[in-house]
């Protein structure tokens, strides 16, 4: 039972990886952090296509990546 949930921990974390290295950024540089940070927070969101499924897919494989962890430290 360990084996599997290392293994399936080592995929996820290897296609989270890959998922946040293909988006695209949002901003440039320090400012952009800053302000990029209070649009998201008032509702502008432009993430359109194939943008919004990236982000979709690496909200649901981060929560996967914490279970899984959290199941390891559990075992």
């Amino acid at each position: 039972m360990h084996t599997v949930v290392m293994v399936l921990l080592l995929i996820v974390s290897l296609a989270l990886v890959v998922l946040v290295l293909l988006q695209s950024s949002n901003s440039a540089g320090l400012s952009g952090a800053i302000s990029g940070g209070a649009e998201q927070l008032f509702g502008k969101q432009k993430a359109r296509g194939m943008d919004l499924i990236l982000h979709r897919i690496t909200v649901v494989l981060s929560i996967l990546f914490f279970v899984l962890a959290l199941a390891i430290a559990k075992i």
